[in-house]
């Protein structure tokens, strides 16, 4: 076995000796120098640093001084030259190889170990940070703050995206190794060149003391560290966590490896499933289908469905919970799930979710759905098909939502478990593209996935016939948000949200061939702008139902009287979408009173003039034939019956 201090191995890489000691694991409860105060999660460091906690490593191992090149993976993996230079990033012999997954990364250990008769791994996400800190306590290996020799972008980048972001010239940045200085123990980089894959499933830290701790036996995703270029300075910090999918791959992760035979250590079980998963009945209720009588009106709500706690600052955020979707489970559950933030385009961003039982009035305390750390993940919908409940999402590369991969996962057990995720468009390099309620499944069995396209602008359409192979269809509807169905005749429809320079307010699309090419109309409907996002579903018993919101609306009451509303309404169509002749202010027509909303929305009246002005949209239909509605914050349940019947008459301006 190798003793000395240094040691090069067969294809000239530099490892170094880290010898066994101590050090505390996690963030350090001191607000950073640097401008991070601004944001309230980020003064003791995130959510996921804590507890800290003291690790003791008793083995000496060797680390790379440098990150694994193109010139070294490329001995292993020649065809991987054909992703140098992609998206202009990584050219050289010299510069990290990215563009590689964690399974990419575990096969180059393999194929060396058995090339040198050495054990090369991955590091433990503890060995990482160990080796990382070199002895030292504070953020970086330089102290307090970062010197700018170290920054490479150090921002919130959009790159790809072309509409949001900087050019190439701007963003693409070298990724040499070896060119800031070493830390103490003589490792380059370990701050901010490029995420580097770890050996662990990413989990909750434990409070107790370890001894050459492993990580977690399963998990969803895997640890990366170190943050990269194009990333905000706080990333970087030795104790931050990042993790993805171990099939993700892009331009910031690469990877560095350890000689040194794995830790014998027991991996930490896995943890009791949250709320939303505990608990699941399932069985299909007998009387689901049974709901109010048809030809009755029904109404009821808001009710405030988004219950986090004021003062959350991860991975549940009580500052903004936006985009929500939802869909009936076949145990008669409610499942709604939302995304959860400090600011809509941070890498802080989770999924949020909340869970209305069969039988039960209230909607259960919000609790964490999925989580990719430090990842954007702007946009998730479920979809109920059969007795199988889908969710397709977008991962984000870093902060953003301009460069999503999508991934899909499911449940054939009302949610209380759920697959491993499968990215069905696994590049980034897209550029902004998220899924949108509600996916639909066609008369020939295709299923049609309305996803936003940033760089194209308007909304694009995945398709798939088995659910596994996706291609997306070349024409775009205009506008983005758009919800899609199919008409009888087999066209699809659309409308999507009004952008400045468009010629229709609210553009509607339609589609002879499947989202091949799009005719584009003007709609009847108000436009809607930003924090509005329409939704639309066809009915069991045949109509379409549309959801949006007007700013001055005329609609015809009980006594034959008009009267203009504005904000959130429901219409109706019996005819395909040629007619709306059916609209209804969305609101209990009571008195005028304050009431709050989620995302952008805040506070605002609700009357028999006045429903909420703001929201992103998501409906169903459940078994029992009541529609429901959420927006950014609040639910909603009503018939059809309702919907056609002329709201009461009722005297006042609708105001407090």
């Amino acid at each position: 076995m190798i003793e000395d201090k240094e040691y090069v191995n067969s294809l000239g890489m530099r490892f170094m000796r880290i010898e066994p000691g101590s050090f505390v694991m996690g963030a350090d409860h001191r607000a950073l120098s640097m401008d991070v105060a601004v944001y309230k999660w980020r003064l003791n460091g995130d959510y996921d640093e804590h507890p800290r906690h003291r690790v003791r490593i008793t083995k000496p191992y060797y680390m790379s001084a440098n990150e694994v090149t193109n010139r070294v993976y490329e001995e292993f993996d020649p065809g991987h030259r054909r992703l140098r230079g992609k998206l202009g990033f990584s050219k050289e012999d010299d510069e990290a190889v990215v563009f590689v997954t964690w399974h990419d990364a575990m096969a180059f250990c393999t194929w060396l170990s058995q090339k040198d008769g050495l054990p090369y791994r991955l590091p433990t996400e503890a060995e990482w940070e160990y080796a990382c800190r070199a002895g030292k306590y504070e953020p970086f290996q330089t102290g307090e703050t970062l010197p700018e020799v170290f920054r490479k972008n150090a921002k919130e980048s959009w790159y790809p995206n072309r509409t949001h972001g900087g050019s190439a010239e701007e963003e693409v940045v070298p990724l040499h190794v070896g060119k800031t200085p070493p830390n103490p123990w003589g490792l380059y980089d370990m701050h901010g060149n490029v995420e580097e894959w770890c050996l662990d499933w990413y989990g909750p830290y434990q409070a107790e003391d370890q001894v050459d701790p492993v990580g977690y036996e399963d998990g969803d995703f895997k640890v990366t560290r170190g943050g990269s270029h194009s990333t905000e300075i706080y990333y970087l910090r030795s104790a931050n966590r990042m993790a993805t999918l171990p099939d993700d791959s892009s331009w910031l992760i690469g990877f560095r490896v350890v000689i040194g035979e794995m830790p014998a250590t027991r991996p930490l079980s896995k943890l009791p499933p949250p709320l939303n998963r505990q608990h699941i009945w399932h069985v299909r209720p007998t009387d689901v289908n049974r709901g109010p009588v048809s030809n009755q009106p029904y109404f009821t709500g808001p009710k405030h469905y988004v219950t986090i706690p004021p003062g959350s600052y991860g991975p549940l955020f009580s500052e903004h919970n936006h985009a929500p979707s939802i869909v009936e489970c076949p145990n008669g559950d409610l499942l709604a799930v939302w995304f959860s933030c400090f600011r809509e385009r941070g890498r802080e961003m989770s999924l949020v979710a909340s869970r209305l039982r069969y039988g039960q009035t209230e909607w259960e305390p919000a609790s964490l759905f999925w989580d990719a750390p430090d990842r954007n993940m702007t946009s998730a919908v479920l979809w109920r098909d059969g007795d199988t409940i889908y969710i397709f999402g977008g991962l984000g590369v870093a902060a953003t939502w301009g460069n999503m991969a999508i991934y899909m996962r499911c449940s054939d057990d009302s949610g209380a478990t759920w697959s491993r995720a499968t990215l069905i468009v696994p590049d980034h390099g897209a550029g902004e593209a998220f899924p949108i309620h509600p996916p639909i499944r066609c008369h020939d069995g295709t299923i049609v996935l309305p996803c936003d396209d940033g760089n194209q602008g308007g909304t694009k359409i995945l398709r798939s016939r088995d659910g596994e192979t996706w291609n997306e269809a070349p024409g775009r509807i205009a506008g983005i948000h758009a919800p899609v169905v199919q008409l009888a005749d087999g066209q699809l429809l659309a409308f999507g949200r009004y952008r400045p320079g468009d010629p229709c307010p609210m553009p509607q699309s339609i589609s002879a061939d499947m989202g091949q090419t799009w005719a584009v109309t003007d709609s009847p409907f108000d436009p809607v702008y930003g924090g509005q996002r329409p939704t639309m579903i066809r009915l069991h018993e045949g109509p379409l139902f549309f959801a949006s919101f007007a700013r001055n609306m005329t609609i015809t009451d009980a006594s034959g009287a008009q009267r203009t509303v504005s904000g959130l309404f429901a219409a109706l169509s019996y005819d395909e979408g040629k007619t709306w002749p059916v609209r209804r202010l969305v609101t209990d027509d009571g008195p005028g009173r304050w009431l709050q909303g989620e995302g952008w929305t805040g506070a605002f009246i609700m009357s028999h003039r006045y429903a909420e002005p703001k929201g992103y949209l998501a409906s169903i239909q459940a078994s029992d034939g009541l529609i429901h509605l959420i927006t950014s914050g609040n639910h909603y349940v009503f018939n059809q019956a309702w919907l056609e019947t002329a709201p009461p008459v009722v005297e006042g301006d609708g105001l407090l």
